[in-house]
């Protein structure tokens, strides 16, 4: 309703500077009072639905790292058989620890988009996402725990260094990559005690 009522504002101001122009009596005010009105409209926010497209974008793209996931059998019971630490966190708590991170990571790409387009921090993300993606197979499904323990410091390092992209484009998006960051730490640790354990 504000920005209807903006529009009829400015559409009057316009037709005003046009009448003024007809009868001749502003000349000089004519010019300013139309550069006032086009600023004025240019002014007024209107929706963009490119940027909801975009984010909506973003997000399937990040979901789409875990989507390897539903063709392996997660944990299954090769990971039920492991030793584990008494810290190790129940299975349950995976999913909804990594659906929020998914959702954080897509909001902070999204942001960075907006401020400068594809570049260098958006081409991080996309290498920290496939090294993200690759880890599940190698660890879940290969059962190899070395490598994917070198395929996790990997991607810590791409997270690390996708943070500080962002945190110079936008602060916000760089602070969103911090909980992706401590929990990729806590899950190197975890990859690294449990080739320990096991091995």
């Amino acid at each position: 309703m504000e920005d209807a009522g903006e529009h009829a504002k400015c559409r009057r101001r316009l037709w005003a500077s046009l009448r003024f122009s007809t009868v001749g009596e502003f000349g000089e005010a004519r010019g300013t009072a139309a550069k006032r009105v086009l600023a004025d409209v240019m002014s007024v926010s209107s929706p963009q639905p490119r940027h909801g497209l975009a984010l909506a974008g973003f997000i399937l793209l990040t979901f789409a790292a875990p989507a390897v996931s539903a063709f392996i059998d997660m944990p299954g019971a090769w990971y039920a058989a492991l030793q584990k630490p008494a810290w190790n966190p129940p299975a349950w708590l995976f999913g909804p620890v990594w659906t929020l991170l998914y959702v954080l990571m897509a909001v902070a790409a999204w942001l960075v988009w907006k401020r400068v387009g594809f570049g260098r921090p958006l081409g991080l993300y996309l290498v920290q996402l496939v090294l993200n993606a690759a880890w599940t197979p190698i660890f879940f499904s290969a059962h190899a725990m070395v490598p994917a323990l070198i395929v996790i410091v990997a991607l810590w390092v791409a997270i690390l260094l996708t943070l500080l992209s962002f945190r110079r484009v936008n602060a916000t998006a760089g602070g969103l990559f911090v909980p992706y960051l401590a929990w990729v730490t806590f899950a190197t640790y975890l990859n690294f005690t449990l080739w320990r354990l096991n091995s």
